[in-house]
């Protein structure tokens, strides 16, 4: 994996890592956390009529173990929306899914996310949104029970838009918004596509291998 200088963001003495994988790193719990990587999105499309290659969960796994393996987590743990829904879910994804813990070299953990509903996926249980260290584990930004602690989530799949007309660029972005307490991580899978991310939230955009601070 390619080292690149270290974006931190700290949250009262917590230290946290924008990841230009799309990811977040936190050293102190040595927890790997994403979300939104809507495997098996493809062959959704696929049952409906669209033509999409079936190629795009292996780069976003590929992706996932490099990450496991670089930082070496205690737990992964996916923000939600892991699969885009049960025509996705394929024999080969269920199978990918099972073997993820071992090659991941850790426990993963799944919080729900809306994708999954109606959706079961042999031994990972969806689990409800909730606390670790300093940190609300949750899919969709909501007020954390506990005052100082941050919500970081997943579902709007935040990107940057910057620049204007033929010149304008999208990146994926994190998004923090100190008043509501909310850490926004950009989506993990690469067929998600994204939502503007309100210029007022301190942004870090995702480019050329780097996460960069946004005006």
């Amino acid at each position: 994996m390619t080292q690149t200088a270290l974006t931190q963001l700290d949250w009262h003495g917590h230290a946290l890592q924008l990841l230009p994988q799309r990811a977040l790193w936190d050293p102190q719990q040595r927890l790997l956390l994403v979300a939104d990587l809507h495997l098996g999105k493809a062959e959704s499309f696929q049952a409906s009529g669209v033509p999409l290659p079936s190629d795009g969960d292996l780069t976003n796994l590929n992706r996932l173990l490099e990450l496991a393996q670089h930082h070496r987590p205690t737990a992964v743990v996916v923000l939600g929306d892991l699969i885009h829904g049960p025509l996705g879910l394929t024999v080969a994804l269920r199978q990918k899914l099972a073997a993820l813990p071992e090659l991941l070299g850790c426990p993963l953990r799944l919080v729900g996310g809306n994708h999954e509903r109606g959706s079961w996926i042999e031994g990972l249980a969806a689990e409800p949104a909730q606390r670790a260290g300093p940190l609300w584990l949750s899919h969709e930004p909501c007020t954390a029970p506990e005052p100082n602690l941050l919500t970081v989530c997943g579902h709007v799949h935040p990107v940057a838009l910057l620049g204007q007309g033929a010149d304008r660029l999208r990146l994926p972005c994190f998004g923090l918004d100190r008043r509501q307490r909310h850490l926004l991580l950009p989506a993990f899978g690469d067929l998600t596509g994204g939502h503007p991310c309100p210029p007022a939230l301190e942004r870090w955009g995702i480019a050329d291998g780097q996460v960069l601070p946004l005006p």
